[in-house]
Formats: C-alpha cells, structure tokens, sequence
C-alpha cells in the first residue's frame, strides 16, 4: 500500500485548479447507461472510485476509451444487466447503476454496495423508490434483485433527502411512463449536474436544486446524442480541503475551477472565523489570516454544513484560538480520525454525536492511518502543520477521491513524497 511522507510546517502559496467533481461524475457516468449513443467527457478526474465504475460499466458491455482529456462511454450494446461483487464492494456509489439499467432494460441484478465504513448507509430508500416506479425487488444472496414489465411514473416522497436515491430515482424516471414527483428530494449541486446532463440529452426533468423534482418521463429513441464533451462541476469538497489548508498553513492560495456558491454555508463559517477570503465567480482566494478562532457547526444535507468537509475543519479547528463543537449528524460513525489526529498533539473529546475541540499552539508529526476518505484528508492537513515527518499509511482512501493531491500540494509548496507500497 502506497503511503505519504509530509514534512512540516509549509506555508501554501500559488494557485490549484480543482478536478471535476467526484461525487457528480459517478452518477453521471452511471447514467450513460441511458444512452444509445456515444458520449463524450471532458477532463474526468483520475480517481480510484472513477476507476471502478469504469470496470463496473465495462463488466455491463459499454465500450469505453480515453484520447488525450476527451474520454468516451458507448452503452450501444450492453450485454449484461448484473453488476457483480467483485467490483461493487469497494464503492457504495456503484449501487447507481441500478435505476439505469431497470429504466432502459427492465430488469438488473446488483451486489450490495460497499465503501467507506462510516457508519450505516442503507439502500433501502432507493429500493423505495424502485417499488413506487413499478419494480419489483427481493434481496437475494448479497444482490438487488430487480424486475418490471415496465416503469411507470409516481409520486414519491423521500423519508431522508438522500443523495444517491434522488440521482438513482431520478435516472430511472427518465425512461419511466408518465410523470415522476420527487419530493424531499437532496438539493446537492451534484443532483443539479445530473439534471443538466441528462435534460442535455433529451430528458424533461424540472425543480432540481429545490426539493421537489418532477420528471416527464420519453422514450428511448428521444434521448438525443450530446452536441459537444460534457464536463462535470468543480469538486467542492476538494476545493473546501484546499481553502482549509491555505488558511491552516497562513498561506495565500487562490484555489480554482468550481463555483463558491457550492460552498457558501463552509465559506460563511470561515469567515466567522476571521479567514480572510476573496471570492469571485469560480475561485476563491485565501489570503493570510491571523486570529483564527473557533466555531460551531453541525452538519446537515445542503446547503447546510457538508458532512464530507466535517473532518477537514476539525482539523482546522484544531489549531486556532478557542474551542469548537462540530456536532455530525449525517453519519453515526465518521469521528474515526480522532483518535489519529490525538497522535498528532490534537484535543479533541468525543460525546454522543459531538466532538469538543480545544486548539492548540503547535501539533507534532506520527505516525497515522487513513480511515475513510475525509479522515484522510484532514490527516493530511494537520502533518501540513505539524513539526516533523509525519507518515500517512493506506492512503489508496485519499486515492478514491482526490486527484493528484499530493502533486497539488507540492506545486504550492509543501514537502511530500509518496511511497510506494
């Protein structure tokens, strides 16, 4: 296993365009499936989790192939509607083909996801939704089950503002008869680029970015090809890691390629506590900021605080005047990196669904072990600050969802070397 040697303090300066969005490319690959024609991406991140979707597309029959920044999925001739555990169990996102391919070929046989083990993630709002569209589903030896003589439109109301249900309904929908009403559906902008990719294709889906959606479902011969490469939205969790690890090094770094609006309640909190931020219409300059103070959060489904950035500013809060209290209330299990980060000279104390966090003058490198994905960022953001050489093991979690982190960090002035495993 590759791990990271982070020698610190830096101080970040310069500037770092920020890949397209993780949690946006894997539906929106998902939902080529969609699609009997060719469809052509513009600069698709190189992630492991984009990696394996790939290899879970491949394994259905669609043809995929990369020239320079321009990559291609054709699901023209898929042969198979079963996406196996072999391929599944690495990433909870891979449960997105099951929509697409109910919706185009009434039927699919998908393995029970897995990914980051941060607590419970069931499937069973999307399955809900599966139902209220006319399949029929069973749970059988580790595999979705599902089958229909046809989709039909329905009214359906999420018990949770899920994410991947209001993209995996979404998507079958689109093939569906009739109407579709999503209601307590995620507002996230991911959704929003699904929508848009999709209404480029022919799709008639109006009311994403609020939180009730409705989709006319056509026919498959109304999907239209793409006029031109479709690129995927900045990654705005990425870009939060960035700004975060500008502002815990006292740097100055513009960080580019995303819309702030995405990040608008994480910028607010920010400023709360005295960063100094210029924002424009896609970057966000951090500036050095001095007198950083503590804050209170608690994350919520947007626009609230994201969960995926939790980690990072506990790691921010670590280090600044006062205490902080980040109360998670996505995920009961993603306090995972504090006992890591406590290695590092971090007070931090855990009760229920809170952390309390004291900052400290100065943190000191170890040895630590990445977790999940965001754990592993935030415990590259404190060994930015931290005396010494601080080694970062299993970090193929950073490898899921962060494109060449260690390069982009490097560029603006850190002293890391990767180590291969």
């Amino acid at each position: 296993m590759d791990k990271l040697l982070i020698s610190g303090p830096c101080i970040l300066k310069g500037e770092v365009a920020i890949s397209s969005a993780k949690n946006a490319t894997l539906p929106i690959l998902c939902a080529s499936i969609l699609s009997p024609h060719a469809i052509h991406f513009d600069s698709l991140p190189e992630l492991a989790d984009v990696k394996t979707i790939t290899k879970i597309l491949q394994s259905l029959g669609v043809a995929s192939s990369t020239e320079k920044n321009i990559t291609t999925f054709d699901a023209s001739n898929i042969t198979s509607q079963h996406a196996d555990y072999s391929l599944v169990k690495t990433m909870r996102a891979s449960v997105l083909v099951l929509g697409p391919l109910l919706a185009r070929f009434k039927t699919a046989s998908v393995s029970l996801p897995g990914g980051c083990a941060i607590g419970a993630r069931p499937v069973d709002i999307h399955l809900l939704g599966m139902e209220k569209l006319g399949a029929k589903i069973e749970i059988e030896n580790g595999y979705i089950k599902a089958s229909t003589e046809g989709l039909k439109g329905a009214h359906i109301v999420l018990p949770f503002p899920s994410v991947g249900a209001t993209e995996n309904i979404m998507m079958a929908a689109v093939l569906a008869e009739g109407t579709t009403v999503l209601e307590n559906a995620a507002r996230e902008p991911e959704i929003d680029d699904l929508a848009d990719f999709l209404i480029a294709q022919g799709a008639k889906i109006s009311g994403h970015g609020t939180s009730t959606i409705t989709i006319q479902g056509i026919q498959l011969a109304e999907i239209k090809p793409l006029s031109s490469p479709y690129r995927v939205i900045g990654d705005r969790i990425e870009a939060a890691t960035f700004i975060i690890a500008a502002l815990m090094t006292g740097g100055d770094v513009v960080v580019k390629g995303f819309n702030p609006v995405h990040l608008s309640f994480v910028l607010d909190i920010l400023k709360e506590m005295n960063a100094k931020l210029e924002i424009g219409n896609d970057f966000v300059h951090v500036k050095p900021s001095k007198n950083l103070k503590g804050a209170q959060i608690e994350t919520a489904p947007f626009p609230g605080f994201p969960t995926d950035v939790q980690a990072q500013m506990m790691a921010l809060m670590s280090i600044v005047d006062g205490g902080s209290v980040v109360t998670e209330s996505i995920f009961e299990n993603r306090f995972m990196h504090v006992p890591e980060m406590a290695r590092m000279g971090t007070k931090i104390a855990l009760k229920a669904s809170s952390a309390f966090i004291e900052g400290v003058k100065e943190l000191s490198a170890a040895p630590v072990m990445c977790t999940d994905l965001r754990a592993s960022a935030a415990l590259v953001l404190c060994s930015l600050v931290a005396n010494g050489e601080s080694e970062i093991q299993r970090v193929y979690h950073l490898d899921r969802g962060y494109e060449k982190i260690d390069e982009k960090l490097t560029n603006l002035g850190a002293t890391i070397k990767r180590v291969k495993g």
